[in-house]
């Protein structure tokens, strides 16, 4: 290797570390100031918990035929019609199979408590856009789901009050623990 040569090879080894380092010297006494601070009224829009009796599920109400609609325009793509055979988790079926070698964890089958299913909705769907959907729309959704699942009838109007009274297939085969103080 020529001494030139070797005088860049050097250069090169000794001062990559440099650069990826000196970023770090410009930020280190005050962050690299990504994001913006949030107000305790954006926080509460996300802090929230809807706990199995109930508490915590805010006004509002639906039925599974408000529910299917919705469910067909925003949801069906990923979890199949009715449910079933989508492309992500299946929601309707499996009854009765929670004590076999072929476990379907569907809401009908494993889920211990209607008030879950809300949670859930409210928290996480859709998958690409979480938190769209109003909480009457939230209640018919899981007015739908609970429906599909032969759990409450059509025309069931559900609610903050409703909805927690609502007995699942697999609730007794779950130990609620949560001692409130």
């Amino acid at each position: 290797m020529k001494q030139g040569s070797l005088l860049m090879f050097m250069f090169r080894i000794f001062t990559f570390p440099l650069i990826l380092f000196i970023p770090l010297l410009i930020y280190a006494d005050e962050g690299p100031k990504l994001g913006i601070p949030l107000s305790p009224e954006e926080i509460a829009m996300h802090d929230y918990v809807v706990m199995p009796d109930g508490d915590g599920l805010p006004k509002g109400s639906g039925n599974a035929i408000q529910g299917k609609k919705i469910y067909e325009l925003r949801c069906l793509a990923c979890h199949g019609i009715e449910g079933k055979k989508g492309l992500n988790d299946e929601l309707n079926g499996g009854h009765g199979t929670i004590t076999t070698s072929l476990t379907g964890k569907t809401i009908g089958s494993y889920w211990p408590y209607a008030t879950t299913i809300f949670d859930y909705i409210r928290r996480a769907m859709p998958y690409q856009t979480p938190g769209i959907f109003s909480n009457d729309e939230i209640y018919a959704l899981t007015a739908y789901l609970l429906f599909i699942n032969n759990i409450i009838n059509e025309n069931e109007q559900i609610n903050s009050e409703s909805l927690p009274k609502i007995i699942m297939p697999n609730q007794e085969n779950f130990v609620w623990s949560y001692q409130p103080k």
